[in-house]
């Protein structure tokens, strides 16, 4: 039994009743914990370290997932299967290696998803909004665009290596971008502007069509089809390029548009595959047509499968870019969710790839201002109103716990957000704070929730995943991408 699996299993011993009534559950509890505790001892003093090159990288990015989204997907995900949710484990959790990641960036103290990507694509810091350009880096990038840094996607298709990028954003987003093109403004997805387009500036969907790097990425997976079509078919390109046909005919590829499609593919065919099966982002987890869209775990596998047919090996993305969007929006029914199916996505990697020659990474690229407080009992439901156990009585049931102005509140929060809890409000009830669509309270008004500038959890397993660890600049990711795969790499302003 291999240390991943020795750990996973352990949860199972510390499964208990989801709420402690006596006494002497308590202390059966703290029996169990204990010898978990030493059974985890043995199983981490036993990790193997994978001194070998890699051979493969994948890098899974939830976009959005800070400490407590992961604390909370963990509950979640264990609860939602009539379990106990608190000693559950995440898929990834399992992992040996882990860091903690710094995630600024060169003018913003609380950064946004372009800049941040970038540091993890490019190995460099950059300034807020732009993708895979240098901080200092204009208009001079548009006319010069071998003076951008080289990303993962760049370098590795240049060593022969196959490439693959899967999202439930659009393609065209800041995260997925940041692999293949190079922008000014990440907000240039189908368009840029007159001015900026006389400097040579190009929209972000055609540099995934015209990336010259190797063969061209063999494999794209996502949402964001109106970026790629004019408007004659249901795009919103300004000009006339139907970048779906460029596709097929530059790189004989093949372009799809429905699950029905993508479940057809016959994974031995080479053929180059073009996947966009949304006009805009992919549905939320919890919305998905089971049919119409391909579930982020089942992208995977094929992307492992179609890429891992390549001598060379492979450097794959993976982004749950919705997690997100539901924090956005202060839904953390829905970022929850979708953290499920990206730990469902990870649990097929870890199952498909020999993990001593593939390097798996898990991490984000900021967090979000979700927080997990209020002393609810053990076994509360995590999206629900917050219940404890009076620390005097513990034989007592959990019951209701309530705010100054003498109204329940949940567990989960947003610091800041679009719904306020008004002095005369009613007071919320379970029935309202379970309904899938129920937004959680913000303590001060946003017209949308922001980011937080909190440090962001990394998790590593493969070949040379033990030197992932500590607390790490956001773009050292990519220089320990680099060392794992064996790369040489330059500065590219010094070149």
């Amino acid at each position: 039994m291999n240390v991943v699996t020795k750990l996973a299993g352990l949860s199972a011993l510390l499964m208990s009743p989801t709420w402690i009534s006596s006494t002497a559950l308590a202390q059966s509890e703290s029996d169990r914990s204990w010898d978990v505790s030493r059974q985890v001892v043995e199983a981490r003093t036993s990790i193997p370290v994978r001194p070998q090159a890699a051979k493969n990288v994948i890098l899974f990015i939830a976009d959005g997932m800070s400490v407590p989204t992961v604390t909370a997907a963990r509950i979640y995900d264990g609860q939602s299967r009539g379990e106990d949710g608190e000693a559950n484990i995440l898929s990834f959790e399992t992992f040996p290696h882990m860091a903690l990641i710094k995630t600024y960036n060169a003018n913003m103290q609380t950064a946004e998803s372009a800049s941040t990507a970038s540091a993890i694509a490019t190995g460099v810091r950059t300034r807020g909004g732009v993708v895979s350009v240098r901080s200092d880096q204009f208009l001079d990038v548009c006319e010069n665009p071998d003076s951008a840094p080289l990303t993962l996607a760049e370098r590795a298709e240049d060593l022969g290596m196959a490439t693959g990028i899967i999202s439930s954003a659009r393609l065209t987003h800041a995260t997925p971008a940041s692999w293949y093109a190079h922008s000014l403004s990440r907000e240039w997805e189908a368009g840029v502007p007159d001015e900026y387009a006389a400097s040579g500036c190009q929209d972000i969907a055609s540099q995934l069509i015209d990336f010259d790097h190797g063969d061209g990425i063999e494999l794209a997976l996502g949402g964001g089809r109106r970026n790629f079509l004019p408007s004659d078919a249901g795009g919103v390109r300004p000009d006339d390029r139907n970048l779906l046909s460029e596709w097929e005919t530059r790189f004989n590829g093949v372009s799809i548009t429905t699950g029905e499609e993508f479940r057809a593919l016959d994974v031995a065919d080479d053929a180059p595959v073009l996947g966009l099966f949304t006009n805009s982002h992919l549905s939320y987890e919890a919305d998905r047509e089971q049919n119409e869209e391909p579930s982020l775990a089942e992208m995977t596998r094929f992307a492992i499968d179609r890429l891992s047919r390549d001598e060379d090996g492979y450097a794959l993305l993976v982004e749950a870019g919705r997690v997100d969007h539901a924090h956005h929006a202060t839904n953390a029914y829905r970022a929850l969710t979708d953290m499920q199916a990206f730990a469902d996505a990870i649990a097929v990697a870890v199952e498909t790839v020999d993990l001593n020659e593939t390097l798996i990474i898990v991490t984000a690229d900021h967090g979000h201002t979700m927080t997990i407080s209020g002393y609810a009992a053990r076994g509360n439901n995590i999206l629900g109103l917050s219940r404890w156990s009076d620390l005097e009585h513990v034989e007592r049931e959990p019951a209701l716990r309530f705010a100054q102005d003498g109204k329940p509140y949940t567990t989960l929060g947003y610091q800041n957000g679009p719904v306020l809890r008004a002095p005369d409000s009613e007071a919320l009830t379970e029935e309202q704070v379970l309904d899938p669509n129920y937004r959680q309270q913000a303590g001060f008004p946003m017209g949308s929730e922001t980011h937080s500038g909190d440090d962001v959890p990394l998790y590593a397993n493969g070949p040379r995943a033990h030197v992932f660890g500590g607390s790490l600049d956001q773009n050292t990711i990519f220089h320990l991408i680099a060392h794992a795969l064996d790369w040489s790499v330059e500065n590219d302003a010094d070149e």
